[in-house]
């Protein structure tokens, strides 16, 4: 089985915890990175003109990424990781997953939040992946911690 670790990070927690996911599982680790970074203005969720406000109150809103990944269909599993933004996860990751085919393919999600769990972000991805896809159940690890992460993977893989 061949693992994809895939993270969108906007202040490195998420990286964080994503590159001691890859090491733990033994994954290869991708970083999605905005076409156009976030500063932190665009970041600013009090300020409801800014750039992540506008993206997450418009529902087809699709940020660019700066990369791709180029085997997709070499990975088995796709464990992808975001920060929780407005209850959900940032609209770069429904760019993600509308970007490949994910059939026959286990996308089993992580987040990092200050302040909310997990919530709808899990199943809310599940509409923006058509085809056969397992997918296992999303958890929030806002720590790089070995024995947290090493306990989540027994059970989602």
């Amino acid at each position: 089985m061949k693992t994809l670790v895939a993270v969108f990070s906007a202040s490195g927690v998420t990286k964080r915890v994503g590159e001691e996911i890859a090491r733990v599982s033994g994954g290869d680790f991708f970083e999605i990175v905005p076409a156009e970074k976030y500063t932190n203005a665009d970041l600013n969720y009090m300020n409801s003109r800014s750039r992540s406000s506008v993206e997450m109150n418009d529902p087809s809103a699709r940020p660019a990424i700066a990369g791709r990944v180029s085997d997709m269909d070499s990975y088995d599993t796709v464990i992808i990781g975001f920060p929780i933004w407005w209850g959900v996860a940032p609209r770069i990751i429904e760019t993600f997953l509308e970007s490949y085919d994910f059939s026959g393919k286990t996308i089993i999600p992580f987040c990092t939040s200050g302040g909310s769990g997990v919530g709808r972000s899990d199943t809310e991805l599940h509409k923006n992946v058509s085809g056969n896809v397992k997918w296992g159940k999303g958890v929030q690890i806002n720590r790089p911690n070995e024995t947290t992460i090493r306990n989540w993977l027994d059970k989602a893989l």
